[in-house]
């Protein structure tokens, strides 16, 4: 082997830092990552941030941490030791943030309000400072001028104030994924599977946006016959377990040849197919749905009159033609809509289609088809 010169050797089996404070640190900031990963709560997550923080330096009796509230300037208290009233100067917490600095002071001559009452004889503050967004401040301070901070208590104070900063950004991270995956998915409840999945890979590669398109679509619109005056003679509870039994079935055999429902009105689906993924065979898929739907309607109600339950007659209108769709609304509220006279008509033929039996009578419903090709 070629001789080279070694200037420095160390027991690889023995801690790299040997003086106590430096092993604390160390440990400190190796454990911190490890400890933090079982805690969920942000609250709880920097209360053992700082309590481990004080834990570590010892001429550090008392500790506080606050947050920027994202509403506004103001300093929202997130953690303190000991309990009972914090011990934290404004003044000093805010000049942290502001010049994004951190700092060791010690009392003057002419201390301020907050460190009379706290008897704060010296102390330190540091930013919390993620991806150079300013989240916060952390401090730690005494009331024993014997006690002072070094360079290496306020290098530690800087180091923990970054896992900090780094656990709240997390945090409002997975709450932002979990509030955007909450609205998605009520977002998503109107679509196929087949487009849902469509939709998931667009939102996910954030292609998913607000706007429209024109172009032609096929409507399915149906309704309860007489709903309102069978509701008038039953229950609340009756109400909405009827319309609990009818509109899950009548949607899936819309989902089934994959048309999206626009919007549930009461006791009516407005369905579109064609839309938001264009279809050449949308217009055959719209009438399979509305005659899959009237067998759909003919067999809950045979299940309904062997359990001596209300019935009702289903009422389809289909049209085609050109509207205005998409998604509309808000970032953080977006819906999907068809706009357009189609519309319009397709409600008129639901509202026309022939009478089929009366409720509580076996039988089929009635549909009104208009411009389907041949």
């Amino acid at each position: 082997m070629q001789d080279i010169d070694i200037v420095q050797t160390m027991n690889a089996a023995l801690p790299p830092f040997q003086d106590k404070p430096r092993v604390e640190a160390f440990a400190l900031l190796y454990q911190l990552p490890f400890e933090l990963s079982g805690e969920e709560k942000l609250d709880g997550l920097l209360q053992k941030i700082l309590e481990r923080l004080l834990s570590t330096i010892r001429s550090a009796s008392r500790g506080a941490l606050l947050m920027k509230d994202p509403r506004g300037d103001d300093l929202l208290l997130k953690a303190h030791f000991p309990l009972g009233a914090p011990s934290v100067s404004m003044t000093l917490a805010r000049r942290a943030i502001e010049e994004r600095q951190a700092f060791l002071w010690l009392k003057t001559e002419d201390p301020s309000a907050s460190q009379l009452v706290n008897e704060m004889e010296c102390g330190m503050y540091a930013p919390l400072i993620w991806k150079d967004n300013v989240l916060g401040v952390v401090c730690v301070d005494n009331s024993e001028s014997s006690k002072q901070f070094t360079t290496e208590d306020l290098q530690l104070l800087v180091a923990v104030a970054q896992y900090a900063a780094l656990a709240i950004a997390n945090t409002q991270m997975q709450a932002d994924l979990r509030t955007s995956a909450q609205l998605l998915e009520r977002l998503l409840t109107n679509f196929s599977p087949k487009i849902r999945l469509m939709l998931v890979e667009k939102a996910r590669h954030g292609k998913l946006r607000l706007g429209g398109e024109k172009s032609e679509v096929t409507i399915l619109m149906s309704d309860i016959r007489g709903f309102t005056r069978i509701s008038a003679a039953m229950s609340s509870d009756d109400v909405v377990e009827m319309l609990n039994d009818y509109l899950p079935r009548l949607s899936s055999v819309i989902f089934k040849y994959d048309g999206t429902i626009d919007k549930f009105i009461g006791d009516a689906i407005l369905a579109v197919f064609g839309s938001p993924q264009p279809d050449n065979d949308q217009h055959f898929k719209a009438v399979y749905a509305g005659l899959e739907m009237q067998r759909a309607v003919r067999e809950l109600n045979a299940a309904r009159a062997a359990r001596g339950l209300v019935t009702c007659e289903l009422g389809i209108g289909i049209h085609s033609g050109e509207v205005l769709h998409g998604f509309i609304g808000t970032a953080d509220r977006m819906e999907f809509t068809v706009i357009g006279d189609t519309v319009n008509r397709s409600a008129r033929y639901c509202a026309g289609a022939g009478r089929g039996p009366g409720c509580d009578q076996p039988g089929t419903a009635s549909a009104s088809l208009a411009k389907i090709p041949s």
